[in-house]
């Protein structure tokens, strides 16, 4: 690993975009408390509402109920992306070579505009004035070695000398990584900074972590993920179409943006290639040129880069005295190419593409049917094998309401049966006398169950072969109005085991042991 691979490099990063973004898209939402939520989960706040103890993380009920009279709205990429087309050109006016990186943040080589301007000082200071000229007040700019730890310095607002980058990034916590899956797992081997985790032999990382590892070591060492030449585009990479009659609106150029997009990626796997950078070129009907560059850390896909295409097209085309006219040719430039190692995917959907793509659609199916309408199961504690499952909307965070690890008293034993069914189905459960079985208070039978009728079993169900229990529940029992008490056996009937619930004088086959 040698320092000279390093970019200096200058992030801008505005805190809060979502919540900018909705406020220059509403005038009315100025000096009210805001919070933008993603999956009911608050992902931006204004000040306004963190003053009133709002943070990212929150779900909405609890946001406001910390927060009387707060303004809750959904995220909205295509406009926070559209807006940042804003600052984007007004740093463009001191350096051509922008790079987007999301909406919110973005990133340039130094090296010529530092030396125009006379130092990283001063052009933080000519960064800031062009920010603030376009309507931004809020704004953090860091300079450093290198794209993550200039985007470490963007967030204290602060230049780090030529060659500190490793030491200045060696005290953060590893969660400065923003890798979820790796960091939980450093976090439990006793690695909790930057600079433990850059200690370690690089080849023994990549050999534990894997290629995102190795890249996560880079950027912990202060070093970029990989070195900035690394391959020529071949010309023949460029994807280009031309639009017959001028796009004018968003949905026409972002389908053929789209097209582009699929194209693209298809020539580069056929290549063994990836793309890290992309040029997204137009030009219109006055013989405008526009060009801005996407990068995203790792590689693009189809889907991330089409949906980049889209965000930039619709700035260029819906943002106020952008265009003279409607859009003639647009143009997709792989800037950056590296060999395509290659993924594993998870066996059950692990890959992230494909689970995006699941995450759409079901909040697309939530939207027409409400948010009840899809939802997961998380196993949590309980003592029936109903009460061990919640069921939580998509989106909402999975997390149970009770320790799964708990001890439960009265818990049935396992195992655990195949189907459950909610609501159970009703049964009768006879004594040999063809009597209605019942349990006393105590939790005691007055005969042994003989027989069990219910629809959901083979012929209507028949003669008892074996059982265990009965299992007594005394629930809410200090509570004279919802208290109630039941009792569980394990039964089978010919070759099928089933769960049988005896309450209020009734029964029911609450689950199949299949």
């Amino acid at each position: 690993m040698e320092a000279p691979e390093n970019v200096r490099s200058c992030t801008v990063w505005c805190p809060d975009w979502p919540v900018v973004a909705w406020r220059h898209e509403r005038a009315d939402l100025f000096d009210r408390p805001v919070a933008v939520l993603e999956h009911g989960i608050v992902r931006a706040a204004s000040a306004e509402a963190r003053a009133g103890q709002v943070t990212a993380g929150l779900r909405r009920r609890e946001a406001e109920a910390r927060c009387p009279g707060l303004v809750v709205l959904d995220v909205d990429p295509r406009a926070e992306a559209r807006v940042f087309e804003l600052v984007a050109r007004a740093v463009e006016q001191l350096t051509p070579r922008v790079e987007l990186e999301e909406a919110g943040r973005l990133t340039f080589p130094t090296r010529g505009p530092s030396r125009y301007f006379g130092g990283d000082d001063p052009l933080l200071a000519c960064v800031r004035e062009q920010v603030h000229a376009a309507g931004v007040a809020e704004v953090r700019i860091g300079i450093a070695d290198g794209r993550f730890a200039a985007r470490l310095a963007a967030r204290r607002n602060v230049v780090v000398p030529p060659g500190d980058s490793a030491a200045f990034c060696s005290p953060w916590p590893i969660g400065s990584l923003v890798i979820p899956e790796l960091t939980n797992l450093l976090i439990r081997l006793g690695l909790r900074t930057l600079g433990a985790f850059a200690a370690l032999p690089a080849a023994a990382v990549l050999a534990r972590f894997g290629e995102k590892g190795a890249r996560a070591h880079r950027w912990a060492h202060g070093l970029d993920d990989r070195p900035v030449i690394l391959a020529v585009p071949p010309p023949d990479l460029v994807e280009t179409a031309v639009l017959e009659p001028p796009a004018e609106r968003v949905d026409v150029a972002a389908f053929a943006g789209k097209g582009l997009a699929d194209r693209l990626f298809a020539r580069l796997d056929a290549l063994g290639l990836a793309c890290s950078r992309v040029v997204i070129e137009a030009e219109t009907e006055q013989g405008e040129h526009l060009a801005r560059c996407w990068r995203h850390e790792g590689a693009l896909t189809p889907a991330t880069l089409a949906e980049r295409v889209r965000w930039q097209l619709d700035g260029w085309l819906t943002s106020e005295g952008s265009l003279s006219g409607g859009l003639t040719l647009l143009r997709l430039v792989p800037d950056e190419i590296v060999p395509a190692t290659g993924r594993q995917l998870g066996f059950w959907g692990g890959d992230q593409v494909a689970t995006e793509r699941a995450d759409r659609a079901l909040a697309r199916v939530q939207g027409m049917l409400g948010p009840d309408s899809v939802v997961t199961a998380v196993r949590q504690g309980g003592r029936t094998p109903v009460e061990r499952l919640r069921w939580v909307p998509w989106g909402e965070p999975r997390e149970p309401l009770h320790d799964e690890q708990a001890t439960w008293p009265g818990t049935l034993p396992g195992p655990a049966p195949a189907r459950v069914f909610d609501p159970p189905h009703p049964a009768e459960l006879l004594d040999v006398s063809e009597c209605p079985v019942t349990v006393s208070a105590r939790g005691e039978t007055a005969s042994d169950p003989a027989t069990l009728w219910c629809g959901v079993l083979p012929a209507g169900g028949g003669r008892i072969d074996a059982y265990a229990g009965p299992w007594p529940h005394a629930i809410r029992w200090w509570d004279l109005a919802t208290r109630r008490r039941c009792a569980h056996w394990q039964i089978l009937v010919g070759n099928v085991a089933c769960l049988v619930a005896l309450e209020g004088g009734s029964a029911f086959v609450t689950a199949v042991y299949d």
